[in-house]
């Protein structure tokens, strides 16, 4: 009972240390043997307890066996009406100028675009049988060659067809740029996004390409836009691991 509580106190010791900034990603942590001096415990309790760290993601195996705090992009994302307009009309997806704005580099890779059976989730958004044949893009976006967020976006065939939407291509302007064009063949005018926010741990799949530690949770956004008549347009089905983000809301009410 006693060196169970003493890893949890060891642990909690560091993870206060990394919270406060003390210790710096790609810092060395305390090692093995400055930790059971300090505590005067054993080595195997102060593995516990550098396993507890691991596992929520906060350390990471370094060079032999040192560990160290885990090297992450952290990036502040602000979503409000008018800074998406304002990236919009610079020809920019939020995304990209938002992680700019904050000294990083991204990049947007294209992995998939074709047609599928519209996912139930996704049809009840578009408003269309669920099953029903949809145009996808997906992607993985990059933080300094990091990933950090898959997003999958749906679009119905009947709007997408014949468009830059439907190409195995990267779309300078970004998506929006096609559906708001106005020497485009869609022409609407995105008015309201309405986002659903789900947490959950990452399926195997998800956490070996987004490279997410064990206990490490994500974030399932699925974001409907909403053109002037208030028809979908587009549902983006994005997932997020818990640790690179903050996420600022600006909501005006009326």
């Amino acid at each position: 009972m006693v060196k169970d509580a003493l890893h949890r106190r060891i642990a909690e010791a560091i993870r206060s240390d990394i919270l406060a900034g003390r210790l710096q990603p790609g810092d060395p942590a305390p090692s093995e043997h400055e930790l059971a001096e300090k505590y005067e415990t054993t080595r195997n309790t102060v593995r516990k307890g550098l396993a507890l760290l691991k596992s929520e993601g906060l350390l990471v195996s370094g060079q032999g066996r040192r560990s160290m705090v885990r090297p992450r992009p952290n990036v502040r994302m602000l979503s409000t009406g008018a800074n998406h307009r304002a990236h919009r009309d610079a020809g920019m997806s939020n995304f990209n100028a938002e992680a700019e704005k904050q000294g990083h580099r991204p990049e947007q890779r294209l992995l998939q675009v074709g047609e599928v059976p519209a996912p139930s989730e996704v049809a009840e958004r578009l408003g269309i049988p669920a099953g029903e044949t949809v145009i996808v893009r997906r992607r993985v976006f990059l933080v300094d060659d990091e990933p950090m967020q898959l997003c999958d976006g749906y679009y119905r065939l009947s709007l997408a067809e014949g468009t830059p939407l439907a190409e195995p291509r990267r779309i300078r302007g970004g998506a929006h740029g096609v559906i708001e064009s106005p020497t485009g063949t869609v022409r609407r005018r995105i008015v309201q996004f309405v986002e659903d926010l789900e947490l959950r741990m990452p399926t195997g799949p998800e956490a070996d390409s987004l490279h997410v530690p064990t206990g490490v949770p994500v974030a399932r956004v699925l974001r409907t836009a909403y053109d002037s008549a208030g028809e979908a347009v587009e549902v983006l089905d994005s997932i997020i691991p818990g640790d690179r983000y903050a996420f600022r809301y600006v909501i005006d009410v009326p």
